[in-house]
């Protein structure tokens, strides 16, 4: 019996995927590299000792989905693969639509063709919308401020009717905060195409040379020092989170939503202080207007993450910021 990971070759998917093999399982890949490298695959097996099957397809190709169901003897289905990035999906909606939505609706269609009804989906914190104080709990109400949050709620829905409509099915949506940090060999980490879109993968490029400064948006919120509040959490913790929501499948009725976090806050400027003394490098930034949409404080209430699944992140920050740099300073360009 196999388990296939979507989008196992990206950033939390092939650290979900080293967890897994380091377990014993047996894991089928499938992304289209649109966001990672096969290189990947290569790291997965130095840390493992064990090289994953790869399958470069879509998730929106009914054909080739069918395909590996038919070959592999899929048990289950850990769910990663969407395009992610909140400023790319105001400027091409339609792509993150398509590629989100009409995706996973195509690999919901090729599970329930093969009678394969288990699944963890990766969600996102970004359903909670603008106007829930945290720390943000799973009965709050849901909504999105951009696209790309639309289509993790979409998404999210669908899962709920779907689990409504047919009780076979059994479902964790995993809603998890701001992840950072990279596996403790420093072979795989973070690596996104051209400029990143998140602090830390920002910071780690400052810090050796690729940026020349970091771009803080906002100074002026209700927070310690100014800049946004967010709960960041170690990468290798939220792998381990999609293990044992895997785990616990036979025991989740239905849907079941699930926040992944630390339930602790830290700022931006924060961040930019500790990785400075990590690194032992300078961290130039520029202060810039706030965007719209972003929030003063976001962090989680991971009590459910607790009772359901055992789970409760284990790294601190320095944890995570010493193994973001290791990454960062032994792959400065990646990949």
């Amino acid at each position: 019996m196999s388990l296939l990971v979507t989008g196992g070759t990206g950033y939390i998917g092939s650290h979900t995927v080293v967890e897994l093999l380091n377990l014993g399982q047996e894991v089928v890949i499938v992304d289209n590299l649109a966001n990672s490298s096969t290189q990947v695959l290569e790291r997965i097996e130095q840390i493992t000792g064990k090289r994953p099957v790869f399958i470069q397809a879509d998730i929106c190709d009914f054909a080739a989905m069918d395909r590996v169901f038919t070959q592999y003897n899929i048990e289950a289905v850990i769910h990663f693969a969407g395009l992610k990035a909140v400023g790319e999906s105001n400027e091409i909606p339609l792509s993150y639509y398509h590629n989100n939505v009409s995706g996973s609706v195509t690999l919901f269609q090729v599970m329930a063709k093969h009678k394969v009804k288990k699944l963890v989906f990766s969600s996102s914190a970004t359903v909670y919308g603008e106007n829930n104080t945290s720390p943000l709990d799973e009965t709050m109400p849901t909504s999105a401020t951009n696209p790309y949050g639309q289509t993790k709620l979409v998404i999210e829905n669908i899962l709920f009717d779907l689990a409504k409509s047919d009780k076979d099915w059994s479902i964790a949506c995993l809603r998890y905060f701001n992840p950072i940090g990279a596996h403790e060999s420093g072979l795989i980490g973070e690596n996104p195409n051209g400029i990143p879109n998140n602090l830390l993968p920002y910071v780690a490029q400052v810090a050796v040379g690729r940026l020349p400064q970091l771009q803080v948006f906002g100074d002026d919120y209700d927070t310690p020092d100014g800049t946004g509040v967010r709960d960041y959490i170690h990468v290798v913790d939220l792998a381990l989170g999609h293990v044992k929501a895997l785990q616990s499948l036979d025991g989740v009725d239905g849907c079941q939503a699930i926040n992944l976090g630390t339930g602790n806050g830290t700022s931006v400027l924060e961040i930019v202080q500790a990785f400075k003394e990590i690194s032992g490098q300078d961290i130039p930034y520029v202060i810039k207007p706030r965007r719209a949409g972003d929030i003063a404080t976001v962090y989680a209430d991971a009590s459910v993450a607790h009772q359901l699944l055992n789970w409760q992140a284990e790294r601190d920050l320095t944890a995570m910021i010493s193994d973001t740099w290791r990454w960062q300073s032994e792959n400065p360009n990646g990949f």
